[in-house]
C-alpha cells in the first residue's frame, strides 16, 4: 500500500508505539494519586508536556493543556475565551477553516454571537469591531496546504489587544513554529497528524489568558480540562513531538518537499490541463491539491484505491450528495475544477519509489477514464 493521505491521519511511528505501550500494563497508575507509583507516572506526563512545549518553542510547559485532539482544542479555545468575556460577542474567522471551527461558529450564531467569515486575511483589520472577542484563523489549510500569514496577523492582534486563536493542526511538525516570536494567544494541535495516536492533542494557552473549561470535574490540567489523563496517549504525543522537532532540525521536511514538488512537476508535465491549486502561495511541504482537467476526483480516488494508493478528494459528502469543497469554492474554483481535485499529502515515510509508482498508476487510470 502507498499511503498519500497523511493530512487525514498518520501512522504511529515505531518509536512512539514503543514509548507508550508500557503505560497500559506496567505504568498503568492514575497520575493524580499520592503514592510513589502515581508520581512515577506523573513524571512522564511532565516530560511529554516539555516535549510539546519544545516543539512549539513555548516558554513554559505549563502553557500546554492536553486534550483529545484538534476538534476539542478548537472548541475549548473558542468557547473558553468567549465565555470568560461575555461582553464580547463578535468573532472573526475565515471561510476556509476546518469544520470544527466553522460548525462551532455557526452554532455560536444561534446563541446570539456575530461571526465575520473572511475571504481574504487582508480584510482582517477592517473587520475588527469594539466587541470583537476573538479571532480564529488556521495556520495551514488542511486541503490545499496554504499557509496563512500568522506572524503578521498575530502582530495586528497584539496591537489591537485582541486574542488570536490559531488552529495549527496541519502546521505542527511540518514547519518551524516559535511561539516566543509569534504572539498567538492560543494554538490547537492534534497528535495523529504527526505520527502520535488518535485521541490525543493539545491546546497552547499563553500565560495570563483567562479560559473557562468545557469539562468540569477533578481539576486536571490546572482545572482547564478535567478527567483522568490519557497517559499512554500523552506519552505518545510527547515522543512524537520530540521526533517531529528532530526532523525539522535535521531538514527532513526539505526531502518531503522535494518529493512533493517532483510529484507536482511530473503530473503537470504528463497530464494535460492539470492545475496545482494555490501553487503560487506559501504551503506546507507535504501537501498538494491538484485539479485534473475533465475528470472526477472521486473516480480518480476510487481507482487509485484499487491500485492500493490512498489519496483523498477535494470534496466532501453532504446529505448524500457530493458537494464541492468549501475551501476550493472560497478560493474561487468553479464546481468542475473542485470536483476534479485530488489531495496528495506525504509524510516523512514517503519514498521516491512510491512517487514513481503513483505517477505510473495515474497514467494508467487517466487513460482508462478518458477512454
Amino acid at each position: 500500500m502507498i499511503y498519500l493521505d497523511n493530512n487525514a491521519t498518520t501512522r504511529v511511528l515505531p518509536e512512539v508505539l514503543k514509548a507508550l505501550l508500557p503505560f497500559y500494563q506496567e505504568m498503568w497508575g492514575n497520575p493524580s494519586g499520592l503514592y510513589p507509583f502515581a508520581a512515577q507516572v506523573a513524571k512522564h506526563i511532565s516530560q511529554a508536556r516539555e516535549n510539546v512545549a519544545a516543539l512549539l518553542r513555548s516558554q513554559r510547559e505549563s502553557e500546554i493543556i492536553f486534550t483529545s485532539g484538534g476538534t476539542e482544542s478548537n472548541n475549548l479555545a473558542i468557547r473558553g475565551v468567549l465565555q470568560s468575556n461575555p461582553d464580547k460577542r463578535h468573532i472573526i474567522t475565515t471561510q476556509v477553516e476546518h469544520p470544527s471551527v466553522l460548525m462551532l461558529c455557526r452554532q455560536l450564531e444561534k446563541e446570539n454571537y456575530t461571526v465575520t467569515y473572511l475571504s481574504d486575511p487582508a480584510e482582517l483589520e477592517k473587520a475588527i469591531r469594539p466587541d470583537t472577542g476573538l479571532i480564529s484563523i488556521m495556520w495551514a489549510n488542511n486541503e490545499t496546504g496554504v499557509l496563512f500569514p500568522i506572524e503578521k496577523i498575530a502582530g495586528l492582534c497584539l496591537a489591537k489587544n485582541i486574542l488570536l486563536h490559531v488552529d495549527a493542526t496541519q502546521a505542527v511538525g511540518k514547519i518551524a513554529i516559535d511561539l516566543c516570536k509569534v504572539p498567538v494567544s492560543l494554538l490547537s494541535l492534534s497528535g495523529h497528524k504527526f505520527h502520535a495516536p488518535k485521541g490525543i492533542g493539545a491546546l497552547y494557552v499563553r500565560r495570563g489568558i483567562k479560559l473557562l473549561p468545557l469539562v468540569y470535574g477533578g481539576g486536571q490540567e490546572r482545572g482547564r480540562r478535567s478527567g483522568t489523563e490519557n497517559v499512554a496517549g500523552i506519552v505518545g504525543l510527547g515522543e512524537a513531538a520530540r521526533l517531529a522537532k528532530k526532523r525539522l532540525d535535521d531538514g527532513v521536511l526539505e526531502n518531503v518537499k522535494a518529493l512533493r514538488d517532483r510529484l507536482e512537476q511530473q503530473i503537470v508535465k504528463n497530464f494535460s490541463g492539470t492545475k496545482i491549486n494555490s501553487q503560487g502561495s506559501p504551503r506546507v511541504p507535504n501537501t498538494s491539491s491538484i485539479a485534473f482537467n475533465g475528470l472526477e476526483g472521486e473516480s480518480l480516488s476510487l481507482l487509485l484505491g484499487e491500485e492500493e494508493i490512498c489519496v483523498s478528494t477535494g470534496s466532501a459528502c453532504s446529505a448524500g450528495a457530493l458537494e464541492p469543497s468549501h475551501v476550493l469554492k472560497a478560493m474561487g474554483c468553479d464546481s468542475k475544477q473542485a470536483r476534479g481535485t485530488i489531495r496528495f499529502s506525504l509524510s516523512c515515510e514517503t519514498t521516491s519509489q512510491e512517487i514513481d509508482q503513483t505517477l505510473a498508476a495515474l497514467e494508467k487510470i487517466t487513460k482508462r477514464l478518458h477512454g
